[in-house]
């Protein structure tokens, strides 16, 4: 069955970086777009970013572009999310996502699974 695990959040100040991972398994990896969601405490599940089954087509929300760059490594199974420059609005549990398609798309109906999600938490 598909899993996705995920690893990296921290408690961290603002303006700082810290990398997320996920570790997938149950599906064939290389061949599905993978993402990134997040829900704030109180706030909806939003998507944040996307990139396509190759590594390349690389999307982003307005919110977090220019700070977050998503990326994977196909070899290992793996997606990653570098956050830079750090918010107090991005506390959130973060939550990799496995495409529907080979085409990462920006919204949460393009992402058919997401684990249970690692905690960030910026504070100010």
């Amino acid at each position: 069955q598909v899993q996705l695990v995920e690893s990296g959040g921290v408690l961290v100040q603002a303006g700082g970086s810290l990398r997320l991972s996920c570790l997938a398994s149950g599906f064939t990896f290389s061949g599905v777009a993978m993402g990134w969601v997040r829900q704030a405490p109180g706030k909806d599940l939003e998507w944040v970013s996307g990139i396509n089954s190759d590594g390349g087509g690389a999307r982003y929300a307005g919110s977090v572009e220019n700070r977050f760059t998503i990326s994977r490594d196909n070899a290992k199974n793996k997606v990653y999310l570098q956050i830079d420059s750090l918010k107090p609005e991005d506390t959130a549990v973060y939550m990799c996502a496995k495409g529907r398609y080979m085409v990462a798309g920006t919204s949460l109906l393009h992402y058919d699974y997401w684990g249970q999600g690692t905690q960030v938490t910026v504070s100010s």
